[in-house]
């Protein structure tokens, strides 16, 4: 969008009728990253930390994924043994971290995760104590091979999640927030019963698409991705409440059809979309609700194990 872009709004005046007058937004801060633009004072909020060791990283990485997982449980988002979270290890590119299966969300440490190799499935490090998910794998791996771009990947059956997929609907862009996935919404439109084939994993991938941040799947769940894990969970967060938003209006409206349902235009919602949904924003949208898990855990409780997580390539 071009500097000082603005954007034409009519509304009416009231009690005036056919008579409207235009409002000009200015958008603004189009010079500034988006953490500069949300950063008042001289301090500009951090983005995503750099780390001079592959080791130092991947702790990082663990610590913050099984964080994410409290963050799933106390928002809800657990169903028996379903739900999975996948991320890229920093090194091996081919390598993917996920939760072992039948551990509880709310439960979950840095030394629960399991290294597989998305190629062949192989354990190639962390806990070898406990499967994985296997419909999980078979659905994260052709992701992370489809999109070198994803490095987390986030899969739950929520309440809302499933109630919106049984639509194979997308979502209106019915709020400032819902914006950060302006066009970034696929839907898988066929439902294949529970993942245990490749196959189905990779119409998954495909339906995602090439640039798509999350995915509504029908009659099983949401989806999302993301260049942290961090960002991953946020998303699919917002993708969930966003269902439960969409729900909500559509039964308000179908109570009372004279009620008119005001959707931001497309404009509106690309401009937001580009100031609030790149990868260092994202990263510091979660860190709110992970640094309540951490607080709520304890020192060193979410981090228990890390120093054990070792890749040894299946040896």
């Amino acid at each position: 969008m071009a500097p000082s872009a603005t954007s034409e709004i009519v509304v009416p005046r009231v009690g005036v009728a056919k008579e409207a007058q235009v409002e000009k937004h200015i958008h603004g801060a189009e010079e500034k990253t988006p953490l500069e633009a949300i950063s008042h004072g001289p301090i500009v909020q951090a983005g995503i930390p750099e780390f001079s060791t592959h080791e130092e990283h991947r702790k990082h990485i663990l610590i913050h994924t099984a964080a994410v997982f409290r963050d799933f449980s106390r928002k809800g988002f657990t169903e028996g043994q379903s739900g999975h979270i996948s991320v890229r290890d920093p090194e091996f590119e081919h390598y993917i971290w996920m939760n072992p299966l039948g551990k509880h969300f709310g439960l979950m440490t840095a030394g629960d995760l399991i290294c597989l190799d998305v190629n062949t499935g192989k354990v190639v490090g962390g806990n070898k104590s406990k499967p994985a998910n296997a419909a999980g794998f078979l659905i994260h791996s052709e992701i992370h091979k489809a999109r070198p771009d994803v490095h987390a990947v986030c899969h739950a059956h929520t309440d809302a999640g499933r109630t919106w997929s049984v639509f194979a609907k997308g979502l209106d862009m019915l709020n400032q927030d819902i914006c950060l996935l302006h066009n970034s919404i696929a839907v898988y439109n066929s439902y294949g019963g529970i993942v245990f084939a490749a196959e189905e994993g990779r119409n998954i991938a495909q339906a995602l698409g090439p640039k798509n941040k999350t995915a509504i799947l029908l009659n099983h769940g949401l989806l999302s991705t993301g260049s942290t894990v961090d960002e991953a969970g946020f998303l699919f967060g917002l993708l969930d409440r966003g269902c439960a938003i969409q729900l909500t209006v559509e039964a308000a409206r179908a109570g009372n059809p004279a009620l008119v349902k005001h959707i931001v235009t497309d404009e509106e919602a690309a401009y937001n979309f580009k100031m609030s949904s790149e990868k260092n924003i994202l990263y510091r949208e979660a860190q709110p609700d992970l640094d309540y898990e951490f607080a709520m855990a304890g020192p060193g409780v979410i981090e228990r194990g890390v120093e054990n997580m070792k890749i040894d390539h299946g040896e």
